[in-house]
């Protein structure tokens, strides 16, 4: 599909699992518009390089800002946003090449800072636009252009990764229940702090992931996708540590810390403590 009638002309293959994320973060701004009854204009969508960052350009109907940026660099200018515009709903679409890879330095520092913004992360294993090459997430002997005799390193658990750098809202989704995943999406935005949506969303040209995570009864396949039980309670550390080490791939929300006070919670915290002067006491201060 293409973006018709502007400058660019993106497009991703038939079925690709980024159409149903992009149907679902439309469905989660529109209820957090309706919701807040504030203007799609104070939404900005920020995204890297990538099949991923192609849906800053795909969004249809009514438009929040959006901000291409370079390869891995989201997070920075999503930081960069935030501190000039902190009322924004900041929401970067990342890959898991862009995010986990080029990208993975800038993590832990936001997660420190528990930076309030959401990060709408789809995993489809492959560098899809560059033609298939093995990313972060590529299970241990996968066999793709770059790895033609099998993949050499393990593959990341990107769930438990986010829990150990103390992400404090992690949820994890599929590109084939749009309508879940707008939820869980809409959860993230509503959470005060650093949170992260990894959502699977197979590549229908280099890594069509679909039956392994849906099932296939026909073809003998057991769905790798299992709901996270109601049970579960998602302010337990110890709880979701074990969700992510479990077998399958869990659907949900997998943790989720109100605790911890985001950046701008800290920032406000910080400047009631700093009596401020004015233009004409900071020259003085400078006179000899």
């Amino acid at each position: 599909m293409s973006a018709k009638g502007r400058e660019y002309d993106f497009k991703w293959c038939p079925g690709c699992g980024d159409f149903g994320v992009r149907r679902a973060l439309e469905w989660a701004l529109e209820a957090r518009t309706m919701r807040t009854e504030l203007p799609i204009e104070s939404n900005v969508v920020v995204s890297g390089i990538g099949c991923s960052g192609n849906l800053v350009h795909l969004l249809e109907g009514p438009q929040p800002y959006g901000f291409h940026g370079l390869h891995g660099r989201s997070l920075p200018l999503a930081f960069g946003v935030k501190m000039s515009r902190p009322e924004l709903n900041v929401v970067i679409t990342a890959g898991d090449g862009d995010f986990l890879s080029i990208g993975v330095e800038h993590i832990p520092p936001q997660a420190l800072r528990n930076l309030d913004v959401t990060v709408v992360v789809m995993d489809n294993g492959v560098y899809g636009l560059t033609k298939g090459q093995s990313s972060p997430t590529t299970p241990q002997g996968g066999v793709t252009v770059s790895t033609p005799y099998g993949k050499l390193e393990a593959a990341l658990n990107p769930l438990e990764f986010y829990l150990t750098l103390g992400v404090t809202f992690i949820a994890s989704g599929f590109s084939g229940r749009p309508k879940e995943l707008a939820k869980l999406i809409e959860a993230g935005m509503d959470h005060q702090g650093f949170a992260i949506v990894h959502v699977q969303s197979p590549c229908t040209t280099y890594n069509d992931t679909y039956d392994v995570i849906k099932g296939d009864s026909k073809k003998g396949i057991q769905p790798k996708a299992w709901n996270v039980p109601q049970e579960h309670d998602p302010a337990d550390r110890d709880a979701a540590y074990k969700l992510v080490r479990a077998e399958g791939l869990p659907i949900g929300i997998i943790y989720r810390n109100t605790a911890v006070p985001s950046l701008a919670q800290r920032q406000d915290q910080q400047g009631k403590k700093v009596s401020h002067r004015s233009l004409e006491q900071l020259v003085d201060s400078y006179r000899v």
